[in-house]
């Protein structure tokens, strides 16, 4: 579910930096390695993903996103969309941090892979996540479910925030992990991109909350999908039922 969080900025620029084309930071992301002045409340790290004009930024709990103009080495943010979870304490104050360093029109500058941000108290030096943190390998790591793909929203929750659903595959295709509720067992046939999975369970009965998170995550596990890898992050889609998941390295 999304809502309005971030308000419309103006549309002034500044400095001489316009040798530097916008589109360089088009279709790439971007993870912060260092922050000075103001830090991010929990520690971080901000990600910003830029793609198609628009801009994903996230500090350790939501996600906002929305269009951006960086023309003239100034970052503006339109109106900004944010997902609603709750915030843990030590958190709490990561979005309106976050959100005070977007509307605050930061100056950006781009040397190589190192992105630069100079806004609203603070300079957060930020590193390409592809350099920062190269694509992890499909089979032998640990996925952790962060989100559910439905056919019109990406859904996040404190109940799948605290489950955790996981899902390993070996090398010689077989899968293991949490559905949330109960364990994980199967195979998983790869060919490319394509992944097609064959799962079973335990049938323990949970929280009616918590069963619904794995029955969302089993929905997307059912049979053939298309899986994707950006850096730490697996995106699952499965085109049979519209569903899929968004997962990060443990």
């Amino acid at each position: 579910m999304l809502a309005t969080a971030v308000a419309a900025a103006g549309c002034s620029s500044s400095g001489d930096g316009n040798d530097i084309p916008s589109a360089s930071l088009m279709g790439r992301s971007f993870v912060s390695t260092a922050v000075a002045g103001t830090p991010i409340p929990g520690g971080g790290p901000l990600t910003l993903t830029f793609a198609d004009g628009r801009v994903s930024a996230t500090s350790g709990c939501n996600t906002a996103t929305g269009p951006v103009d960086l023309q003239g080495n100034t970052l503006q943010v339109g109106e900004m969309a944010s997902t609603l979870t709750v915030c843990p304490d030590d958190v709490a104050g990561t979005d309106n941090w976050q959100d005070g360093l977007l509307r605050s029109q930061p100056n950006w500058t781009l040397v190589g892979d190192t992105l630069t941000l100079k806004g609203n108290g603070s300079t957060v030096t930020m590193l390409d996540r592809k350099v920062a943190h190269p694509d992890k390998p499909l089979t032998g790591t640990t996925w952790i479910v962060t989100a559910l793909l439905r056919p019109d929203a990406e859904v996040r929750s404190t109940t799948l925030d605290e489950v955790r659903p996981a899902l390993t595959i070996t090398p010689d295709g077989k899968v293991s992990g949490s559905a949330g509720c109960n364990t994980v067992t199967g195979s998983a046939q790869i060919d490319g991109d394509d992944v097609t999975f064959q799962i079973a369970t335990t049938r323990m009965m949970c929280d009616s909350q918590v069963m619904e998170v794995e029955r969302q995550v089993l929905q997307a596990l059912d049979g053939k999908t298309k899986a994707t890898i950006d850096s730490d992050e697996l995106t699952i889609r499965n085109t049979g039922n519209n569903t899929g998941l968004e997962l990060r390295a443990e």
